[in-house]
């Protein structure tokens, strides 16, 4: 369907092709054919927008115009179809069963950089006339397989819901469950696994919402690629391209397969995802004869998946799917191993080591219950409840929750959490690896220096500064110059949406050129159209400059840009003060030396100059008398706010190391604006250095350096895992394919979500969905501070679990009978167990919470020191209870009444211990220094009204085998409640003044 949307301009006119949207092959078509009819003047497509922009001979009417493009459409569409039936055709009689592609041969391993152009065509028995025929491609396809790489394996939900129960506390609760049952304690049973699956649940609903929204932002590729076969040019799906097609490149393309370059006309290609290097490669055909060079420099081969941004060529394929380079990479993703993270590996820890005291008090009092008469059944009922006191319900539940309402936060922020452990384990990360390009800096070039007519301009944010002046370029001729002649000599697409905006496609370099003027404001379409090309001259293998020839009133204006030695030589005047003056030596030596400086800030540097000629019939002479303007310098820029992340990582004792594919001087250039360094001495390792290195070698040296340059995805892999071997917790960042390997490998994994590839989004634990890499000081922040919480939970968990423990212990000792039924220990410890100690969990961040050095992964959640402190809050939580369950005995004997005054009094003095477990340092009677957590407020307020309906509600009552108070009781059981919190809370402040004062001896 096609729908005239701007037509108030006479002779131009906006079309919206509904079939144009992301279609490559139709905008080439529209362009070409469109050009030979004589009432169109210029055709600009843009397959994102779906709009078509037609200059146009005046006289002739829009209608006319609509005309010829929708014919045009239409023969594209039959074209389209004969190329597809014949496909279909090729398809139906030659396609492959799985079989064959399951069992596909490998493919050759040649050096195929060192071959001649020829030679490889020779050897894969092609042309680059008339490509593979029909018969050969089929008999590939069969051979090999498709040019598909095998999807990255994802959580399936039910992995994910089992991954919930894979733990020993976990598995305990599960056999005490079913002993239950088998002992026909049905309602215990039903109980336990009641909090079993509430943690489950908790924790597959987080983790699937967040991999779902993973894979939302999955990008959906090119599908097709335009080749040679039969000698005609086709356009098929990329996953049946095979060995020896010749693919045609055109920009803005993505690369289907790895191909050997067999013409190569002004041709780049953007390499990022899969190098790292920020800038274009331009691309020839010479062999190498290196056989090692790296990936980066291997000028006369192109890549599956990375984009064509300038010229065109022809290249043959010589390696497909799992074959091809980033086949290779997914196979290293593949054989990396995900490391545990410190939360996960210590509440296994914990968990175990509850399991072993779990098993050990069963044996115990099951022992001790037989030897003072009581029955079978009943101790054995008895020991399977203490087990399940031993093994804090709450524990599983409240590390799952904290972590899923850490993942909420981040969801918040656009940060998207995988795994619930990844939260904690990034705030316990000591390096954090950076990949440069596209993480560190935006992966886009810009122009951020100018110099002409002997002044230094900075351009930032739109704006261009000299010295501390802000300059209008519209008041500065030489600059506006400059830029005009920017735009006119490039060869980006420029249109304007309805709204003003531009639209510029090209490649990076030439897009920065045509931003510039934009930010300068620059109409750049009416500038072209004030200066309508006649002639381009393109940059060539021997040949580093671009020249343009314009009309402009009685003579044709020459705008050229290029290398600043080559533009400079066939410079002979330049603008000094407003004034055009002869270029002396010294002029030449100082505008060398400036570029030296600007390339040594690891700027890409073009040479800016122009000149007037009166007959374009001269031969290629205009570009022999020019007018030199000024220097370009253009950089990949840094995001606003990666320097001050790295002082904050710093600030947080987390050490930063960058890794990255580009030079090492480009690479040492980033790392000092950056102050990547904590030392004076910034310490650089490039690849080649790295290659001779032994793994301990590496080990050893992983620690002292600072940036990695000229890095391949083996590299990144190999680095990660040295600062792992020593001893480091280690965060990895990326956004390309190269970095895959090494995000897996990571503790944690965090890739871009908006800029970033598939490949690596699907294997990091964290993806910041806006790319904005600041966010993840808010992610260390948040682990840090969940782990501290988590830690304050567990000691809550254990102390009122010991303290049951001992109770019951105590009592089947000494002979006093029972304090405690397996119901009511099941009940207790739902009550005070997850939500006190989720309260507790969910305590604010302390305010130095980022000025305190990452914590040692090897130390554990409690500390040998923190069991004192725990056995001695138990015991007095114990002895309290006890001596309230004495008062029920002496008065009423060991019956349901003294049982309920036990259990009520250590209910009620350990919801009250959960105030205790706020603080390590502060007590209750200093309580000004704790802020104030309302979830804890409501959390034992709820949970002591539940308690309270224990009592009141008979169905409860029956339940729990409980009898009714009487106010002398309910005064003992407030009392046994209130003893524990006021001997924990003061003898908390006496080791607190301890601790304090110790500081204050040493210093005498």
């Amino acid at each position: 369907m096609i729908q005239a949307i701007h037509t108030k301009v006479k002779g131009r006119a906006r079309y919206k092709i509904e079939e144009l949207y992301r279609s490559a092959s139709l905008k080439r078509y529209l362009e070409r054919s469109l050009a030979n009819y004589p009432e169109i003047i210029q055709v600009s497509a843009n397959p994102l927008t779906s709009n078509i922009l037609v200059f146009f001979n005046p006289e002739t009417s829009i209608h006319e115009i609509g005309f010829l493009i929708d014919k045009t459409v239409l023969d594209y569409k039959k074209k389209s179809q004969l190329i597809h039936l014949n496909s279909g055709k090729l398809t139906k009689v030659s396609k492959p069963n799985k079989q064959s592609v399951i069992h596909a041969q490998e493919q050759r391993a040649e050096n195929w950089h060192l071959m001649a152009a020829d030679s490889t065509l020779e050897a894969l028995n092609t042309s680059k006339v008339s490509g593979l025929s029909h018969e050969s491609a089929t008999a590939n396809l069969h051979k090999y397989g498709y040019n598909a790489l095998s999807e990255t394996k994802t959580r399936s939900d039910l992995s994910i819901f089992i991954d919930q129960f894979k733990s020993l506390p976990v598995a305990l609760l599960s056999v005490a469950a079913g002993v239950s049952i088998f002992t026909g304690g049905l309602i215990d049973a039903v109980v336990i696994m009641g909090v079993v699956g509430l943690n489950a649940a908790i924790g597959y609903a987080t983790e699937s919402q967040s991999e779902k929204i993973i894979q939302s932002l999955k990008n959906h590729g090119q599908t097709s690629a335009e080749v040679i076969r039969d000698s005609n040019q086709i356009e098929i799906s990329t996953e049946n391209v095979v060995l020896g097609d010749v693919l045609i490149l055109q920009p803005g393309s993505y690369v289907a397969a790895d191909a050997r370059l067999i013409e190569a006309d002004n041709l780049s290609v953007d390499e990022s995802a899969l190098t790292g290097e920020s800038i274009p490669i331009t691309k020839n055909t010479a062999s190498l004869t290196d056989k090692d060079v790296p990936l980066g420099d291997r000028l006369n081969m192109i890549y599956k998946g990375t984009l064509i941004t300038g010229g065109q060529g022809l290249a043959v394929v010589v390696a497909t799917g799992k074959f091809t380079e980033m086949g290779k990479i997914q196979q290293l993703v593949g054989e990396a191993t995900a490391t545990e993270t410190p939360l996960a590996r210590q509440l296994d820890e914990v968990g175990g080591q509850l399991v072993l005291i779990g098993m050990g008090i069963c044996g115990l009092v099951f022992s001790l219950g037989l030897l003072r008469g009581y029955g079978l059944v009943q101790m054995l009922k008895s020991s399977i409840s203490l087990a399940v006191a031993a093994v804090p319900e709450g524990l599983p539940t409240i590390a799952t929750t904290t972590l899923a309402l850490g993942i909420r936060d981040m969801r918040r922020n656009n940060v998207l959490v995988r795994t619930l452990s990844a939260v904690e384990a990034l705030g316990s990360v000591q390096t954090i690896c950076l990949d440069k390009t596209g993480t560190l800096t935006e992966n886009q070039m810009s122009v951020v220096e100018i110099e002409t007519d002997t002044r230094h301009i900075q351009v930032l944010n739109g704006e261009f500064i000299a010295g501390s002046e802000n300059i209008n370029p519209y008041t500065f001729d030489q600059l506006l110059k400059l830029i005009h002649v920017s735009v006119l000599c490039n060869e980006s697409e420029v249109s304007q949406q309805e709204d003003g905006e531009y639209i510029v496609t090209g490649s990076a370099t030439e897009n920065a050129l045509i931003y510039m003027a934009i930010s300068a404001g620059v109409n750049v379409i009416e500038l072209r159209q004030k200066y309508p090309l006649l002639h381009t001259n393109l940059r060539s293998e021997n040949r580093n400059l671009m020249s343009t020839i314009h009309e402009s009133h009685n003579h044709q204006f020459v705008a050229v840009k290029g290398s600043p030695a080559e533009v400079i030589q066939i410079s002979q005047n330049w603008v000094k003060n407003g004034q055009i003056v002869p270029l002396t030596a010294e002029d030449r030596q100082a505008i060398e030396i400036e570029n030296d400086r600007m390339a040594g800030k690891a700027l890409r540097v073009l040479g800016i100059a122009y000149s007037h000629i009166d007959d374009l019939n001269t031969g290629n002479n205009y570009e022999s008398d020019l007018i030199w303007l000024g220097l370009v310098g253009m950089a990949d820029p840094i995001r606003k706010s990666a320097k001050q992340l790295i002082a904050d990582f710093h600030q947080a004792g987390i050490d930063t190391v960058m890794i990255t594919g580009d030079q090492s001087p480009t690479a040492y250039a980033i790392a000092k604006q950056l102050e990547l360094n904590r030392d004076p001495q910034l310490e650089i390792l490039d690849s080649t250095n790295l290659s001779d290195l032994t793994p301990e070698a590496l080990t050893a040296l992983s620690d002292k350096v600072d940036v990695f340059a000229r890095i391949s995805p083996s590299n990144k892999l190999q680095i990660v895992q040295a600062l792992q071997a020593a001893g480091k917790v280690v965060s990895m960042t990326g956004d390309g394919i190269n970095d895959a390997p090494a995000l897996k490998a990571a503790q944690v994994g965090v890739a871009m979500g908006k800029g970033g590839t598939d490949v690596a989004r699907e294997v990091a634990d964290i993806v910041l969905e806006d790319d904005r890499l600041e966010t993840m000081m808010i992610a260390v922040s948040r682990g840090r501070t969940i782990y501290n919480n988590i830690r304050k939970s567990v000691h809550f968990l254990l102390a009122t679990n010991l303290s049951e423990i001992m109770v019951m212990t105590t009592a089947t000792a000494v002979g006093l009978g029972e304090p405690l039924n397996a119901i009511q220990l099941l009940w207790l410890n739902l009550v005070t167990d997850i939500f006190p100690g989720l309260s507790l969990a969910m305590e604010a961040p302390e305010p130095d919470v980022l000025s305190q050095p990452p914590r040692n992964p090897d130390e554990p959640i409690i500390k040998n020191s923190d069991f004192g402190r725990i056995a001695f809050e138990s015991a007095t939580l114990s002895v309290s209870t006890l001596a309230a369950y004495s008062y029920g005995i002496s008065r009423y004997g060991i019956s349901p009444q003294a049982s309920t005054i036990a259990f009520m009094g250590l209910t009620s003095g350990q919801l009250l211990h959960t105030i205790s477990c706020r603080s390590e340092k502060h007590s209750l009677f200093n309580s000004a220094k704790l802020p104030n957590n309302a979830y804890l407020n409501a959390a034992v307020t709820g949970s002591f009204a539940i308690q309270l309906l224990a009592i009141i509600v008979p169905p409860l009552r029956s339940l729990l085998k409980i009898t009714p108070l009487n106010f002398i009781d309910g005064a003992v059981i407030a009392g046994s409640a209130l003893v524990p919190l006021l001997v924990n809370e003061s003898t908390k402040n006496i080791n607190q003044s301890e601790h304090l004062a110790l500081p204050t001896k040493l210093q005498t």
